[in-house]
Protein backbone atom coordinates (compact mmCIF):
# COMPACT_ATOMS: atom_id res chain seq x y z
CA UNK A 1 0.00 0.00 0.00
CA UNK A 2 1.38 3.41 -0.99
CA UNK A 3 2.36 5.76 1.79
CA UNK A 4 -0.27 8.39 2.52
CA UNK A 5 0.78 11.67 4.12
CA UNK A 6 -2.52 13.44 4.67
CA UNK A 7 -5.43 11.88 6.60
CA UNK A 8 -8.04 10.23 4.39
CA UNK A 9 -10.47 12.93 5.52
CA UNK A 10 -9.97 16.38 7.01
CA UNK A 11 -11.95 19.58 7.36
CA UNK A 12 -10.59 22.27 4.99
CA UNK A 13 -12.22 24.90 7.21
CA UNK A 14 -10.67 23.53 10.40
CA UNK A 15 -7.12 23.42 11.76
CA UNK A 16 -4.44 22.18 9.39
CA UNK A 17 -4.21 18.36 9.53
CA UNK A 18 -1.25 16.49 10.94
CA UNK A 19 0.82 14.48 8.44
CA UNK A 20 1.64 10.81 8.92
CA UNK A 21 5.34 11.71 9.15
CA UNK A 22 7.62 14.72 8.96
CA UNK A 23 8.71 15.48 5.41
CA UNK A 24 12.38 15.36 4.43
CA UNK A 25 13.88 18.73 3.47
CA UNK A 26 17.09 19.53 1.64
CA UNK A 27 18.92 22.87 1.75
CA UNK A 28 20.55 24.48 -1.30
CA UNK A 29 22.75 27.40 -0.26
CA UNK A 30 24.60 27.93 2.99
CA UNK A 31 24.08 31.61 3.81
CA UNK A 32 22.38 33.26 6.77
CA UNK A 33 18.84 32.96 5.42
CA UNK A 34 19.30 29.20 4.95
CA UNK A 35 19.81 28.81 8.69
CA UNK A 36 16.78 30.97 9.44
CA UNK A 37 14.60 28.95 7.11
CA UNK A 38 15.87 25.62 8.41
CA UNK A 39 14.96 26.68 11.95
CA UNK A 40 11.53 27.82 10.77
CA UNK A 41 10.94 24.54 8.96
CA UNK A 42 11.72 22.67 12.17
CA UNK A 43 9.45 25.00 14.14
CA UNK A 44 6.56 24.04 11.84
CA UNK A 45 6.99 20.44 13.11
CA UNK A 46 6.43 19.18 9.56
CA UNK A 47 10.02 18.92 8.29
CA UNK A 48 13.32 17.23 9.12
CA UNK A 49 16.38 18.80 7.49
CA UNK A 50 18.30 15.79 6.16
CA UNK A 51 20.47 16.88 3.21
CA UNK A 52 22.21 19.92 1.81
CA UNK A 53 24.41 21.46 -0.85
CA UNK A 54 25.75 24.19 1.44
CA UNK A 55 28.85 25.26 -0.50
CA UNK A 56 30.62 24.51 -3.78
CA UNK A 57 33.87 24.34 -1.81
CA UNK A 58 34.28 20.74 -0.50
CA UNK A 59 35.82 21.79 2.82
CA UNK A 60 33.14 24.43 3.43
CA UNK A 61 30.41 22.01 2.38
CA UNK A 62 31.69 19.42 4.85
CA UNK A 63 32.09 21.94 7.70
CA UNK A 64 28.64 23.41 7.17
CA UNK A 65 27.14 19.94 6.89
CA UNK A 66 28.66 18.98 10.24
CA UNK A 67 27.35 22.15 11.90
CA UNK A 68 23.90 21.41 10.44
CA UNK A 69 23.97 17.80 11.74
CA UNK A 70 23.84 16.33 8.23
CA UNK A 71 25.13 12.82 7.61
CA UNK A 72 28.38 13.07 5.59
CA UNK A 73 26.94 11.12 2.64
CA UNK A 74 24.10 13.64 2.36
CA UNK A 75 26.28 16.75 2.34
CA UNK A 76 26.92 17.64 -1.30
CA UNK A 77 29.14 20.11 -3.16
CA UNK A 78 26.63 20.88 -5.91
CA UNK A 79 22.86 20.96 -6.28
CA UNK A 80 23.19 18.85 -9.44
CA UNK A 81 24.90 16.06 -7.47
CA UNK A 82 22.35 16.41 -4.71
CA UNK A 83 19.36 16.14 -7.06
CA UNK A 84 20.65 12.96 -8.69
CA UNK A 85 21.61 11.27 -5.43
CA UNK A 86 18.47 12.21 -3.50
CA UNK A 87 16.13 11.21 -6.33
CA UNK A 88 17.65 7.71 -6.23
CA UNK A 89 17.33 7.21 -2.48
CA UNK A 90 14.22 5.50 -1.07
CA UNK A 91 14.45 8.00 1.78
CA UNK A 92 15.36 10.94 -0.47
CA UNK A 93 14.25 14.50 0.18
CA UNK A 94 10.60 15.33 -0.40
CA UNK A 95 11.49 18.94 -1.19
CA UNK A 96 14.32 21.48 -1.14
CA UNK A 97 14.68 25.11 -0.19
CA UNK A 98 16.73 27.21 -2.63
CA UNK A 99 18.53 30.03 -0.78
CA UNK A 100 21.41 30.73 -3.16
CA UNK A 101 22.26 34.12 -4.69
CA UNK A 102 19.61 35.17 -7.20
CA UNK A 103 21.42 34.16 -10.40
CA UNK A 104 21.41 30.49 -9.35
CA UNK A 105 17.70 30.24 -8.50
CA UNK A 106 16.62 29.24 -12.00
CA UNK A 107 19.21 26.49 -12.50
CA UNK A 108 18.74 25.04 -9.02
CA UNK A 109 14.94 25.06 -9.11
CA UNK A 110 14.93 23.62 -12.63
CA UNK A 111 17.26 20.79 -11.66
CA UNK A 112 15.10 19.62 -8.76
CA UNK A 113 11.79 20.05 -10.59
CA UNK A 114 13.11 17.86 -13.41
CA UNK A 115 14.01 15.27 -10.75
CA UNK A 116 10.44 15.30 -9.44
CA UNK A 117 11.39 17.11 -6.23
CA UNK A 118 9.28 20.01 -4.95
CA UNK A 119 10.93 23.39 -4.38
CA UNK A 120 10.56 26.43 -2.14
CA UNK A 121 12.65 29.21 -3.72
CA UNK A 122 13.85 32.52 -2.33
CA UNK A 123 12.74 35.67 -4.09
CA UNK A 124 13.18 37.09 -6.61
CA UNK A 125 12.32 33.84 -8.34
CA UNK A 126 14.84 34.48 -11.13
CA UNK A 127 16.80 37.39 -12.63
CA UNK A 128 14.94 37.44 -15.96
CA UNK A 129 11.38 37.12 -17.22
CA UNK A 130 12.41 34.33 -19.62
CA UNK A 131 13.80 32.26 -16.74
CA UNK A 132 10.70 32.88 -14.62
CA UNK A 133 8.35 31.85 -17.40
CA UNK A 134 10.45 28.73 -17.99
CA UNK A 135 9.91 27.73 -14.36
CA UNK A 136 6.17 28.40 -14.64
CA UNK A 137 5.96 26.01 -17.59
CA UNK A 138 8.21 23.40 -16.01
CA UNK A 139 6.18 23.47 -12.80
CA UNK A 140 3.02 22.82 -14.79
CA UNK A 141 4.53 20.01 -16.85
CA UNK A 142 6.23 18.31 -13.88
CA UNK A 143 3.21 18.57 -11.60
CA UNK A 144 5.53 19.63 -8.78
CA UNK A 145 5.00 22.40 -6.24
CA UNK A 146 7.18 25.49 -6.60
CA UNK A 147 6.61 27.90 -3.72
CA UNK A 148 8.20 31.34 -3.45
CA UNK A 149 9.41 32.95 -0.22
CA UNK A 150 7.15 35.98 0.04
CA UNK A 151 7.11 35.30 3.75
CA UNK A 152 5.51 38.61 4.74
CA UNK A 153 2.22 37.22 3.46
CA UNK A 154 2.43 34.50 6.13
CA UNK A 155 2.05 36.71 9.19
CA UNK A 156 -1.28 35.82 10.80
CA UNK A 157 -2.43 39.44 10.88
CA UNK A 158 -1.60 39.90 7.20
CA UNK A 159 -3.96 37.00 6.52
CA UNK A 160 -6.55 38.66 8.76
CA UNK A 161 -6.07 41.94 6.88
CA UNK A 162 -6.64 40.15 3.57
CA UNK A 163 -9.87 38.63 4.90
CA UNK A 164 -11.10 42.02 6.05
CA UNK A 165 -10.44 43.56 2.63
CA UNK A 166 -11.99 40.62 0.78
CA UNK A 167 -15.09 40.85 2.99
CA UNK A 168 -15.79 44.30 1.54
CA UNK A 169 -15.37 46.06 4.89
CA UNK A 170 -13.31 48.85 3.30
CA UNK A 171 -15.69 49.41 0.41
CA UNK A 172 -14.28 50.11 -3.02
CA UNK A 173 -10.49 50.42 -2.74
CA UNK A 174 -9.27 53.92 -3.64
CA UNK A 175 -5.54 53.92 -2.78
CA UNK A 176 -2.76 51.48 -1.81
CA UNK A 177 0.49 52.65 -0.20
CA UNK A 178 3.36 50.39 0.82
CA UNK A 179 6.89 51.08 2.01
CA UNK A 180 9.86 48.99 3.14
CA UNK A 181 12.45 51.01 5.04
CA UNK A 182 15.68 49.43 6.35
CA UNK A 183 18.96 50.85 7.64
CA UNK A 184 21.49 48.03 7.28
CA UNK A 185 23.48 49.69 4.48
CA UNK A 186 24.45 52.70 6.61
CA UNK A 187 27.60 51.41 8.39
CA UNK A 188 30.91 52.11 6.69
CA UNK A 189 32.36 48.98 5.11
CA UNK A 190 28.99 47.22 4.85
CA UNK A 191 29.80 46.17 1.28
CA UNK A 192 32.59 43.85 2.46
CA UNK A 193 30.28 41.47 4.31
CA UNK A 194 29.94 38.13 2.42
CA UNK A 195 26.13 38.25 2.41
CA UNK A 196 26.24 41.77 0.93
CA UNK A 197 28.89 41.49 -1.80
CA UNK A 198 26.80 39.43 -4.19
CA UNK A 199 23.77 41.69 -3.66
CA UNK A 200 25.74 44.60 -5.14
CA UNK A 201 26.91 42.62 -8.17
CA UNK A 202 24.44 42.73 -11.11
CA UNK A 203 25.70 39.39 -12.42
CA UNK A 204 24.55 37.75 -9.17
CA UNK A 205 21.75 39.99 -7.95
CA UNK A 206 20.13 40.79 -11.29
CA UNK A 207 19.30 44.18 -12.83
CA UNK A 208 18.22 45.84 -9.57
CA UNK A 209 19.34 45.96 -5.97
CA UNK A 210 16.86 47.34 -3.46
CA UNK A 211 13.90 46.81 -5.79
CA UNK A 212 14.59 43.13 -6.39
CA UNK A 213 15.47 42.45 -2.76
CA UNK A 214 12.88 44.24 -0.62
CA UNK A 215 10.74 46.09 -3.19
CA UNK A 216 9.38 42.75 -4.36
CA UNK A 217 8.20 41.96 -0.83
CA UNK A 218 6.35 45.28 -0.73
CA UNK A 219 4.76 44.75 -4.15
CA UNK A 220 3.59 41.22 -3.34
CA UNK A 221 2.20 42.26 0.05
CA UNK A 222 0.15 45.10 -1.46
CA UNK A 223 -1.44 42.86 -4.09
CA UNK A 224 -1.87 39.94 -1.68
CA UNK A 225 -3.85 41.95 0.87
CA UNK A 226 -5.80 44.11 -1.59
CA UNK A 227 -6.51 41.33 -4.09
CA UNK A 228 -5.61 43.77 -6.88
CA UNK A 229 -2.82 42.90 -9.34
CA UNK A 230 -0.19 45.58 -9.85
CA UNK A 231 -0.57 46.75 -13.46
CA UNK A 232 1.77 49.74 -14.00
CA UNK A 233 4.77 51.37 -12.32
CA UNK A 234 6.68 54.62 -12.68
CA UNK A 235 10.01 54.17 -10.94
CA UNK A 236 12.91 56.35 -9.88
CA UNK A 237 16.07 54.57 -8.67
CA UNK A 238 18.65 56.29 -6.43
CA UNK A 239 22.04 55.59 -4.88
CA UNK A 240 21.83 57.64 -1.69
CA UNK A 241 24.70 56.01 0.19
CA UNK A 242 28.15 54.74 -0.79
CA UNK A 243 28.74 54.57 -4.56
CA UNK A 244 27.57 51.29 -6.06
CA UNK A 245 26.30 49.83 -9.31
CA UNK A 246 22.76 49.02 -8.15
CA UNK A 247 20.23 51.27 -6.43
CA UNK A 248 19.85 51.35 -2.67
CA UNK A 249 16.59 53.36 -2.79
CA UNK A 250 13.53 53.37 -5.05
CA UNK A 251 10.45 55.58 -5.22
CA UNK A 252 7.49 54.48 -7.33
CA UNK A 253 4.07 55.65 -8.35
CA UNK A 254 1.92 52.57 -8.88
CA UNK A 255 -1.35 51.56 -10.48
CA UNK A 256 -3.41 48.48 -9.70
CA UNK A 257 -6.25 46.77 -11.55
CA UNK A 258 -9.14 49.18 -12.05
CA UNK A 259 -6.67 52.12 -12.20
CA UNK A 260 -6.38 52.23 -8.40
CA UNK A 261 -3.42 54.54 -7.62
CA UNK A 262 -0.72 54.02 -5.05
CA UNK A 263 2.89 54.47 -4.02
CA UNK A 264 5.74 52.08 -3.27
CA UNK A 265 8.95 53.16 -1.56
CA UNK A 266 11.91 51.09 -0.46
CA UNK A 267 15.36 51.92 0.90
CA UNK A 268 18.19 50.40 2.88
CA UNK A 269 19.30 53.80 4.21
CA UNK A 270 16.60 54.87 6.68
CA UNK A 271 18.19 55.24 10.15
CA UNK A 272 16.01 53.76 12.88
CA UNK A 273 14.14 51.41 10.54
CA UNK A 274 15.03 47.72 10.77
CA UNK A 275 11.93 45.94 9.53
CA UNK A 276 10.05 49.02 8.34
CA UNK A 277 7.49 47.32 6.10
CA UNK A 278 4.20 49.20 6.28
CA UNK A 279 1.02 48.74 4.25
CA UNK A 280 -1.99 51.05 4.06
CA UNK A 281 -5.10 50.23 2.05
CA UNK A 282 -7.76 52.94 1.85
CA UNK A 283 -11.30 52.24 0.69
CA UNK A 284 -14.35 54.44 0.22
CA UNK A 285 -15.68 53.33 3.63
CA UNK A 286 -12.63 52.52 5.76
CA UNK A 287 -8.85 52.21 5.88
CA UNK A 288 -6.58 49.43 7.09
CA UNK A 289 -2.94 49.56 8.21
CA UNK A 290 -0.32 46.91 9.07
CA UNK A 291 3.25 47.58 10.21
CA UNK A 292 5.78 44.72 10.41
CA UNK A 293 7.47 46.30 13.43
CA UNK A 294 4.06 46.02 15.16
CA UNK A 295 3.19 42.83 13.34
CA UNK A 296 0.63 41.51 15.82
CA UNK A 297 -1.87 44.30 15.18
CA UNK A 298 -4.04 45.71 12.42
CA UNK A 299 -5.54 49.17 12.64
CA UNK A 300 -9.00 49.40 11.05
CA UNK A 301 -10.32 52.94 10.74
CA UNK A 302 -13.78 54.08 9.68
CA UNK A 303 -14.24 57.82 9.23
CA UNK A 304 -16.10 59.41 12.12
CA UNK A 305 -15.75 56.36 14.38
CA UNK A 306 -13.11 55.31 16.95
CA UNK A 307 -10.20 53.40 15.47
CA UNK A 308 -10.28 49.64 16.00
CA UNK A 309 -7.12 47.66 16.86
CA UNK A 310 -7.31 43.94 16.06
CA UNK A 311 -4.67 41.77 17.78
CA UNK A 312 -3.19 38.35 17.08
CA UNK A 313 -3.68 35.54 19.57
CA UNK A 314 -5.90 32.57 20.34
CA UNK A 315 -9.29 33.57 21.63
CA UNK A 316 -9.06 37.15 20.45
CA UNK A 317 -11.67 37.24 17.72
CA UNK A 318 -9.55 36.58 14.66
CA UNK A 319 -11.03 34.34 11.98
CA UNK A 320 -10.69 30.54 11.97
CA UNK A 321 -8.45 30.79 8.87
CA UNK A 322 -6.11 33.12 10.78
CA UNK A 323 -6.26 30.92 13.91
CA UNK A 324 -4.65 28.08 11.91
CA UNK A 325 -1.45 30.17 11.70
CA UNK A 326 -1.40 31.32 15.34
CA UNK A 327 0.80 29.39 17.78
CA UNK A 328 0.34 31.16 21.12
CA UNK A 329 -2.32 32.98 23.09
CA UNK A 330 -2.65 36.76 23.02
CA UNK A 331 -0.02 38.43 25.15
CA UNK A 332 2.73 36.01 24.05
CA UNK A 333 4.43 37.57 21.01
CA UNK A 334 5.11 35.96 17.67
CA UNK A 335 7.14 37.39 14.80
CA UNK A 336 9.21 36.68 11.72
CA UNK A 337 10.40 33.15 12.53
CA UNK A 338 6.79 32.10 13.13
CA UNK A 339 5.80 33.65 9.79
CA UNK A 340 8.52 31.55 8.13
CA UNK A 341 7.18 28.50 9.96
CA UNK A 342 3.72 29.27 8.57
CA UNK A 343 5.19 29.37 5.07
CA UNK A 344 6.80 25.96 5.64
CA UNK A 345 3.55 24.60 7.08
CA UNK A 346 1.57 25.51 3.96
CA UNK A 347 4.39 24.31 1.72
CA UNK A 348 4.38 20.94 3.56
CA UNK A 349 0.63 20.58 3.06
CA UNK A 350 0.93 21.42 -0.65
CA UNK A 351 3.76 18.89 -1.06
CA UNK A 352 1.80 16.23 0.86
CA UNK A 353 -1.31 16.81 -1.27
CA UNK A 354 0.76 16.54 -4.45
CA UNK A 355 2.40 13.31 -3.33
CA UNK A 356 -0.93 11.84 -2.23
CA UNK A 357 -2.45 12.70 -5.62
CA UNK A 358 -5.01 14.81 -3.80
CA UNK A 359 -6.49 18.03 -5.16
CA UNK A 360 -6.03 21.01 -2.84
CA UNK A 361 -9.42 22.48 -1.84
CA UNK A 362 -9.97 25.95 -3.27
CA UNK A 363 -8.93 28.65 -0.82
CA UNK A 364 -7.35 26.17 1.62
CA UNK A 365 -3.75 27.42 1.25
CA UNK A 366 -2.45 30.91 0.48
CA UNK A 367 1.14 29.79 -0.16
CA UNK A 368 2.87 32.08 -2.71
CA UNK A 369 3.49 29.97 -5.80
CA UNK A 370 5.55 30.13 -8.98
CA UNK A 371 3.07 32.46 -10.70
CA UNK A 372 3.50 34.95 -7.85
CA UNK A 373 7.26 34.68 -8.26
CA UNK A 374 6.99 35.33 -12.00
CA UNK A 375 4.81 38.37 -11.29
CA UNK A 376 7.57 39.65 -9.01
CA UNK A 377 10.17 39.26 -11.76
CA UNK A 378 7.90 41.14 -14.20
CA UNK A 379 7.49 43.89 -11.58
CA UNK A 380 11.28 44.26 -11.26
CA UNK A 381 11.73 44.35 -15.05
CA UNK A 382 9.03 47.03 -15.43
CA UNK A 383 10.63 49.14 -12.68
CA UNK A 384 14.04 48.89 -14.35
CA UNK A 385 12.55 49.89 -17.72
CA UNK A 386 10.75 52.82 -16.15
CA UNK A 387 13.87 54.11 -14.43
CA UNK A 388 15.90 53.76 -17.61
CA UNK A 389 13.25 55.70 -19.57
CA UNK A 390 13.37 58.64 -17.12
CA UNK A 391 10.27 57.70 -15.18
CA UNK A 392 7.93 56.63 -17.95
CA UNK A 393 4.89 54.56 -16.92
CA UNK A 394 5.58 50.90 -17.68
CA UNK A 395 3.00 48.13 -17.93
CA UNK A 396 3.65 44.92 -15.97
Amino acid sequence: MAERLLPSEWDPDGPFPRLSRRLRLGVVGGGRIAGTQANAARLSDRWDVVAGALSSDPEQAHARGVSSYLHPDRSYVSFEEMAVAEARRPDGVDAVMVTTPNHLHHAAARTFLKSGIDVLCEKPLTISIAEAEDLVELTKSSGCVLGVCYVMSCYPMVRQAREIVFSGALGRIQQIHVEFMQDWMIPEGFAEAPHVKWRLDPTCSGPSGCTGDIGTHAAHLASFVSGLPLSHVRADFHVCGAPQTLEDTVFMATRYAGSVPGTLMATRLAPGNRGGLRLRVFGIDAGLEWDMEKCEQIKLCRFGEPDRIISRGHGHGVSPRTERLVRTARGFPEGMIEAWANLYTEFALAVAARRDGCEIPEGWLDLPLVEDGADGVRFIAAAVRSHESDGKWEKI
